[in-house]
């Protein structure tokens, strides 16, 4: 019987537990997208994960819309990223790239360029930007000539991962971003072979693992998804519908693994009444899967021993605790994470959340 503390093989690398970081946005690269220095001390020092996914990184400007987010399109940010990964491995780590088009979850001031998605929709709230929170705006809806693209981009995007030495990518399909969109049918309104019928609303998906299997490989590559539930605006009317076939999909092209982020009817972070399907996708994806969403140690550890899940990543707990597994495995008291300064500059709320003694 396994549990968190066992290694687990993940495509071509092993990880040393089953306790992994979640992607986390920090906010802490350039105006440019550019990594910076302090990034490589945050990332070291939560290294005792067994996989460490990193924060949501843009694949071209278009999709990449966070303020002080990080790029992976450009020479300059994978050279930027280099350090970051280094200090990992130089710690033991494992890091992979987790790959992110924000699709109409972005704001014109930030990217100079009209939002685009499957189909003309507006998110609800409003935006992070340079100069505060606004509205979303109106999203135009994707030509099916700029489909190739898109797929280019992240073609670059995963090539670059790899060149800047992570271990691996994770593709983001899920949150209410582009992928994703294109997925639900509440944000998919679309009337060709993209939209419509679960199959046609899964195909952006699969083109896009394909396309990056077929540049680092099928080994490399994971993928996540948020099958139920509405993300920002982002929701299915049935989601086993599509969700099942999506997951058998990735079964198909032969994924290293697969996280889930399924929020419960008591939610922290998000909250829904629809069900959640990882029992059904874990019938048709047999390779490892990872499931996320406010799993406590105990919770955790019983879904892994009897066999719900192969590992567990945690997002908040591995923000004011950078040494989680070691807390975990001594039973020590886990500290509080600052959620004013998720999203603020500099190293407090960063790296300055102390280790146990």
């Amino acid at each position: 019987m396994p549990d968190l503390f066992d290694p687990i093989e993940l495509g071509d690398f092993s990880a040393k537990n089953r306790i992994f970081m979640s992607p986390l946005t920090r906010a802490r690269a350039g105006r440019d997208a550019v990594p910076t220095p302090i990034m490589a001390k945050y990332y070291a020092q939560r290294a005792e994960a067994g996989l460490i996914i990193s924060e949501a990184t843009g694949i071209s400007r278009e999709g990449l819309g966070w303020p002080y987010a990080p790029g992976i399109w450009s020479d300059e940010q994978v050279e930027a990223w280099k350090p970051i990964t280094k200090a990992v491995h130089d710690k033991g780590g494992r890091i992979v790239c987790q790959l992110w088009h924000m699709g109409r979850m972005v704001h014109s001031s930030v990217t100079g360029l009209q939002p685009v998605a499957p189909s003309a929709t507006t998110a609800p709230g409003h935006a992070h930007t340079y100069d505060g929170k606004v509205p979303y705006e109106e999203a135009r809806a994707l030509q099916l000539d700029e489909i190739p693209r898109i797929l280019a981009d992240y073609e670059t995007a995963s090539r670059n991962a790899i060149e800047a030495g992570f271990d691996g990518i994770q593709l983001h399909a899920a949150n209410g971003y582009l992928i994703d969109e294109f997925l639900k049918d509440g944000t998919n309104h679309r009337t060709d072979e993209y939209g419509g019928s679960p199959e046609n609303r899964i195909r952006l998906l699969s083109q896009v693992v394909q396309r990056i299997t077929a540049t680092i490989g099928a080994e490399k590559t994971g993928v996540r998804l948020s099958p139920n539930g509405d993300t920002q605006g982002c929701i299915d009317s049935a989601p086993e519908t599509v969700f099942v076939p999506a997951a058998a999909e990735l079964e198909r092209l032969g994924v290293a693994w697969l996280e889930l982020r399924e929020p419960g009817p008591d939610g922290t972070f998000g909250s829904t009444d629809q069900p959640k399907l990882s029992p059904e996708i874990r019938k048709v994806f047999r390779r490892p899967l990872v499931l996320n969403q406010d799993y406590t140690f105990e919770a955790a550890q019983e879904a892994v021993q009897q066999g719900q899940a192969d590992a567990i990543a945690f997002g908040r707990k591995f923000v004011a605790n950078p040494d989680l597994p070691t807390r975990f495995a001594k039973g020590l008291p886990l500290q509080a994470d600052e959620m004013a300064t998720w999203y603020s500059r500099g190293e407090h709320g960063y790296t300055d959340y102390p280790f146990a003694d």
